[in-house]
């Protein structure tokens, strides 16, 4: 299931500060961008020759052993323990994340899938042009109560519940509601069922051949014997949906949510902390047979405040820390720090700047400026990205151009983003739009001045140094900016989600493409995450429509290099119409407390198995 998550989350904040004092963002800079990015390179080596660098690639994990409490620290208080809930959460999904885990995973090393509760089997059958994916749930796999001997097998009916009556009920407003359907070759609409074959087997039967099978079947899922009968009981859809989405509100008794992942949720106290306990029984386990994690609790205490987690950390309070623009140079050069920093190549995924497209704005001065793509391309344009890289980022980062990663395998170096900071060219799009400057103003074809809204989440005063850095480069091309600073889940339920009521934003989603078809509920027009105008019942314009037809096209073409010149296309598309323009690869710093071992740690942007950018299943006391 896509999880949805707010633009620059902390380990995505991997910067660097070389020389504080001449560089700010409500400064003058003393250096040329030239002299700073000289200075910055300089500088860099020096600097990670004090940190590791130790990215993942294929290493078996070491036996540890068991003991010991991981102090950590998250920004908020959870929404929920709601399975459901947890798609549109962030923080709520990490913690559910905790007590369950998917069917399978994908080895980006090895680029193979591999068994996580479930082995699997692909089988084609060309002459009919169908094709199913049948999985075998692991032996021995229970929903088990903390501090009872209560346990409940988890059996091929949780799975086909999940997916026929949770995601496939549209009511329940899933996101994983979209990968259930395939385009015909007919242009009508198919649908994946699921069929129980026994206790632990069941099977995706696929109305077409499709080239990821997969990655649209893979899920996670809650347990069927707490969640259907509060359906059941339900007289129609939406009760259902609601009465659904109350069960593990943050009421709920933690120790009351059944857990068939690496831990139980066994205490929360509102504002204060969340406590998880070790589940032995889990079924990961390393060469000697022990169950993974290896430290006994994770005790997160719940701090809003950036200054006051790095305080924790340095009293040794906590036993990690994603380090910020304004932490590198110190922490890194830091004597008897008692720490460990880690550091990582860029991030695979970006977040990015998006405009309002939704007609319920149709008419308003706004709405033609934000669907007017040579608009779009000016903004891109004037989006200064040497300097955000070079005050905020440090310069230790890299513009976002392309659409696709380098892991994917239809990424395409020649394809990207041409629409690079260059205010003449902007002005000249902006001439081409209908704009033209007055007084320093700039106004549209019927004299109304370009004014509007830049929205960013409260919680992340990076974004609130790029979001200032876009509303001065604006506004000297005569465009006024009006910063608009929001919490992140008003962002997701409020602004996006009911009442649509914003102009533009800058955000993100968590995943980052390694396959084509990754986004289903994004890319495509109909798709609820379909940011610029979601949920669209036809595609709204020409460009949205090939795009759909070419996505799903890619869906469906096996043939690698057929399927390369529709990928090239669907890039391309994207990165001309920019319906949402990509900001920065950064890289990352990570710190580590001492007194654990770092045999089975690792760290880098693409293995992580933690929320930090981190492989640390497998860390140990020393």
């Amino acid at each position: 299931m896509k999880k949805f998550f707010p633009a620059a989350p902390a380990f995505c904040l991997a910067l660097i500060v070389f020389a504080p004092a001449l560089l700010s963002c409500s400064g003058n800079d003393e250096m040329s961008l030239d002299e700073y990015n000289t200075s910055a390179a300089e500088g860099l080596n020096e600097l990670l020759a004090k940190t590791v660098h130790k990215p993942w690639k294929g290493e078996d994990m070491v036996p540890g052993r068991v003991g010991g409490i991981w102090n950590g620290v998250i920004s908020e208080d959870p929404k929920s323990f709601n399975h459901l809930i947890a798609e549109q959460d962030n923080i709520t999904a990490g913690i559910v994340g905790a007590t369950t885990d998917v069917l399978v995973d994908y080895n980006r090393v090895t680029r193979e899938w591999v068994p996580r509760v479930a082995f699997f089997e692909v089988q084609v059958d060309e002459e009919a042009g169908k094709l199913d994916v049948i999985y075998t749930l692991r032996d021995g796999l229970y929903w088990s109560y903390y501090g009872s001997d209560r346990r409940v097998r988890v059996t091929s009916d949780d799975v086909v519940f999940w997916y026929d009556e949770i995601c496939g009920d549209q009511a329940m407003q899933s996101s994983s509601y979209y990968q259930q359907f395939v385009t015909m070759e007919d242009g009508s609409e198919g649908h994946v069922d699921i069929e129980k074959l026994d206790g632990r087997r069941f099977v995706f039967h696929f109305p077409r051949i499709v080239a990821d099978p997969l990655l649209a079947t893979n899920m996670d899922f809650g347990p069927r014997h707490i969640y259907e009968p509060v359906k059941r009981r339900a007289r129609n859809a939406d009760e259902a949906a609601g009465a659904i989405r109350n069960i593990f509100g943050v009421d709920s008794d933690p120790k009351t949510i059944p857990s068939m992942g690496k831990f139980f949720v066994t205490e929360y106290t509102q504002s204060q902390r969340i406590v998880f306990t070790r589940n032995p029984d889990f079924w990961e386990k390393d060469s000697n047979g022990v169950s993974i994690p290896y430290f006994e609790q994770e005790i997160l205490r719940i701090i809003p405040d950036e200054n006051t987690e790095k305080l924790l950390f340095f009293n040794g309070e906590t036993e990690s820390y994603n380090l910020r623009p304004e932490d590198v140079d110190e922490m890194i050069n830091r004597e008897n720090s008692g720490y460990t920093v880690f550091n990582a190549e860029g991030s695979l995924g970006a977040a990015f700047w998006t405009f309002n497209q939704n007609p319920k704005w149709k008419g308003g001065k706004k709405y033609s400026w934000f669907t007017n793509k040579k608009f779009r391309q000016a903004m891109s344009c004037l989006l200064n990205r040497d300097r955000i890289i070079a005050q905020v980022y440090r310069g230790l980062a890299e513009s976002k151009l392309d659409f696709f990663p380098g892991p994917n395998r239809f990424y395409n170096p020649s394809i990207t983003n041409v629409y690079t900071y260059d205010v003449k060219r902007a002005q000249s799009l902006l001439r081409q739009a209908g704009f033209r400057l007055d007084g320093g103003i700039l106004k549209d074809g019927e004299g109304n001045p370009v004014e509007f809204d830049l929205t960013i989440r409260s919680d992340s005063t990076v974004y609130g140094d790029i979001a200032s850095i876009i509303m001065d480069e604006l506004s000297k091309a005569g465009i006024k900016i009006n910063i608009r600073v929001v919490d992140f889940q008003k962002m997701v339920d409020t602004i996006m989600f009911t009442s649509f009521e914003w102009d533009s934003m800058l955000m993100g989603f968590s995943g980052s493409n390694i396959f084509p078809s990754q986004g289903s509920n994004v890319w495509p027009s109909s798709g609820n995450l379909h940011v610029w105008y979601p949920n669209q019942e036809s595609p709204a314009t020409e460009w949205e429509a090939r795009v759909d037809y070419l996505y799903n096209e890619g869906c469906y073409t096996i043939d690698k290099e057929k399927a390369k010149k529709i990928w090239d296309e669907y890039q391309s598309i994207l990165l001309e119409e920019l319906p949402v323009i990509s900001l920065f690869r950064s890289r990352g710093f990570l710190a580590f407390n001492n007194r654990w071992d770092f045999t089975n740690l690792y760290f880098d942007n693409e293995n992580a198995d933690s929320a930090n950018g981190a492989k640390m299943a497998y860390i140990f006391v020393k």
